[in-house]
């Protein structure tokens, strides 16, 4: 038993006292998502987002740390005792968006994913726990990380040039520096679009991906003139997107083979015969051997489509993400929590996320849940993408995180620790890196 302010606390005391200290914070964490989600910006390039988490942090006493991985923050609350480290995270980019109605009038960025929901709840979290720390026999990390979009990929590539990153995806950049090592058992709440009631989805998966910039050189000749002296690289690509189609019929549907390449770079003047014509792609799957064999099969067709006509190509590989590794007993954690608040009935399980996400990277080195919530209509990534329950969309998974922090870090954090110890994760940081380092190559 715990004294706080003369009442003796037991654990689920504590988790009622948290719930209702974000309760009370409410309309201020609700005013912080609307504020975020009118001023969206893309990954590494978060400052203002980061500046109005770190603010929130040292407000509240922790331990902040900024600047990882270019814009990431970082908050500590240290324990009583500090027997395990849990980390919440939230993502701090948007997406390019530019229909959308919240959308950044010069970059086109918008949240049209809901990562400013995340940021909102994990500072709702910190909230939450932050007065109450001292009752926990762990330290709990509130992780706020720069750029889960995989976009602007010559831009990131550009970053990866001066040495400022070496991974384009922000939770990579920090399993590169070590920021996972001490971490025992993580989680996030993700947007899920569609789903406007209160809801929470447990045990979902995601895929993983590689991803591509490609370059068609051609010969650059007047196009009225004497076409016939160039060579079209233009060509070359369009060729390259219809032989990937002719691909398609070879993915089988259990791997979820997904490949949507778009041209960044059409030529340079309508009356030149295109001589320098750009590409990026995904090229995703289920589990990483599938990508790797419908990697190369894109490959072919973008070696085949270039010496159809004659031109160069060159395919830049670069590393991707790694499918999701949901823990089952940290998920189990978190849907007892949530139906607490809302009713049982609130947890859908086993739906199948066909995006992508870093957090599959974290997933593979440390026990980890990825849950998904719902108060948000239209579709993702689209112009049609809003909030419709601000409450559930940012009080509610602040509540259930830090009601499961308490859970992972009471009783000395034996929850946590044998989550830890019982964890079986197939690579740590060195063979992570290396693991994705033979992906980093020009072909």
């Amino acid at each position: 038993m715990l004294m706080k302010q003369g009442l003796a606390m037991d654990k689920e005391q504590l988790k009622t006292r948290v719930c209702e200290r974000i309760e009370q914070q409410s309309e201020r964490i609700i005013a912080i998502g609307r504020d975020i989600f009118s001023h969206p910006e893309l990954g590494f390039k978060e400052t203002r987002t980061a500046r109005i988490v770190a603010d929130i942090f040292r407000e509240l006493q922790l331990e902040c740390q900024e600047h990882i991985a270019i814009t990431g923050v970082k908050g500590i609350a240290k324990g009583k005792e500090h027997k395990a480290k849990v980390m919440i995270i939230g993502e701090l980019d948007a997406v390019v968006c530019p229909l959308h109605s919240h959308a950044d009038k010069h970059t086109g960025a918008a949240h049209s994913c809901g990562h400013h929901a995340q940021i909102t709840s994990l500072i709702g979290a910190a909230i939450g726990l932050a007065p109450f720390n001292g009752h926990l026999d762990g330290d709990v990390v509130f992780a706020a990380v720069p750029a889960e979009e995989y976009v602007e990929l010559e831009y990131r590539q550009r970053l990866r040039e001066e040495g400022k990153i070496e991974f384009f995806g922000g939770k990579q950049e920090w399993i590169r520096l070590g920021e996972f090592d001490d971490i025992d058992v993580g989680m996030m709440v993700h947007s899920h679009a569609g789903i406007t009631e209160p809801k929470f989805l447990i045990s979902c998966d995601s895929s993983g991906f590689v991803g591509k910039v490609i370059q068609f050189v051609g010969k650059e000749a007047h196009a009225g003139a004497e076409p016939y002296n160039g060579i079209n690289a233009l060509n070359a690509a369009s060729l390259a997107i219809m032989a990937i189609n002719a691909q398609r019929e070879t993915f089988r549907e259990s791997d979820r083979i997904r490949v949507h390449p778009i041209i960044t770079k059409g030529g340079d003047l309508v009356n030149i015969v295109p001589a320098d014509v750009r590409m990026e792609t995904y090229v995703r799957g289920k589990t990483i051997a599938a990508v790797v064999d419908a990697s190369q099969k894109v490959n072919r067709a973008l070696k085949g489509s270039a010496s159809a006509v004659g031109s160069e190509v060159q395919i830049m590989e670069i590393p991707g993400y790694l499918p999701l590794r949901q823990h089952v007993g940290t998920n189990q954690i978190f849907a007892e929590n949530a139906a607490t608040l809302l009713a049982p009935e609130c947890n859908l399980y086993g739906y199948e996320l066909m995006g992508a996400t870093d957090a599959g990277d974290v997933s593979n080195l440390i026990p980890f849940a990825h849950l998904s919530g719902g108060g948000f209509g239209g579709s993702a990534h689209s112009k049609d993408f809003t909030v419709t329950d601000e409450r559930m969309a940012y009080i509610r998974p602040a509540q259930v995180m830090a009601m499961s922090v308490v859970d992972l870090l009471w009783d000395h954090a034996v929850l946590a620790r044998s989550i830890r110890d019982n964890d079986k994760a197939p690579l740590d940081r060195n063979s992570y890196v290396t693991f994705w380092k033979e992906f980093n190559r020009v072909i």
